[in-house]
């Protein structure tokens, strides 16, 4: 019986982490639309740098809450 539960926890975090796709596409939609702004205007490319940064960050939190939540399953429960 404990091999099973082993497998299922792996099984449950690895679900858990399908959440991090997600904030894979969306910080990649995020890095092309800002380099395509940035070609269109040159001059407005650190205003542009510093949104597409602070978007980043946001995004990523999201996959952070994933693995944390895989390493719960994993580890805690």
């Amino acid at each position: 019986m404990e091999g099973l539960e082993i497998g299922l926890k792996a099984i449950g975090a690895g679900l858990a982490m399908l959440g991090a796709i997600g904030p894979g596409l969306g910080i990649g939609f995020l890095v092309n639309g800002a380099l395509q702004a940035i070609g269109r205007n040159p001059d407005a490319g650190g205003q542009v740098q510093t949104n597409m940064i602070l978007g980043i960050v946001f995004t990523e939190a999201v996959a952070i809450y994933c693995l944390v939540v895989a390493l719960i399953v994993l580890f805690v429960l």
